[in-house]
C-alpha cells in the first residue's frame, strides 16, 4: 500500500502568532521575579578601608559606626560623643568595634579610641574589608 502525502500550505500565513510568544515571555518573567531574592540590608552605608589582615569579632562587642560625614551611629541612631561616653561609663563594655568610613576624619576615630582607653576597655577593633 502506498500512501499519498497531502501538503496543504496556506498562502496567506506569513506571520507568527504573537499570543503564545507573549504568554511564554510573561511566564518566564513571573518565574524569575518569584525565584529571585530581593534582600535589602538596612543600615548606614560605610565604605570600609582595605587591609590585608583581619580577624573575626566577638558578637558581644559594642559596635559604633562613623559615617563619611563624621556622624557617630549606635544601633543605626546618631549619637554624640557625650552620649557614647555616658553609655560606655554605665554599661562597662569590655570590647568596642569601630566601623569607620574610609572618608571619615581620623580625629573622630581617635576621640572614640581615647574615650575607650579612658574607661579601661582593652579590646578596641577597627573594621576593614579584605583587600583583593
Amino acid at each position: 500500500m502506498k500512501f499519498k502525502r497531502r501538503v496543504n500550505l496556506e498562502a496567506g500565513l506569513k506571520q507568527i502568532d504573537m499570543a503564545p510568544l507573549i504568554d511564554c515571555v510573561f511566564l518566564l518573567l513571573i518565574f524569575f521575579l518569584l525565584t529571585s531574592s530581593f534582600i535589602v540590608t538596612s543600615g548606614i552605608n560605610v565604605k570600609l578601608p582595605k587591609a590585608l589582615t583581619s580577624e573575626l569579632i566577638d558578637s558581644q562587642s559594642l559596635i559604633l559606626v562613623i559615617s563619611s560625614e563624621d556622624i557617630i551611629y549606635l544601633d543605626e541612631k546618631p549619637k554624640t560623643l557625650k552620649e557614647i561616653e555616658e553609655l560606655v561609663k554605665k554599661n562597662g563594655h569590655n570590647s568596642i568595634f569601630i566601623k569607620s568610613d574610609r572618608d571619615a576624619s581620623l580625629g573622630v576615630v581617635i576621640k572614640i579610641w581615647d574615650l575607650c582607653k579612658k574607661f579601661g576597655i582593652a579590646q578596641i577593633g577597627i573594621a576593614t574589608s579584605h583587600e583583593d
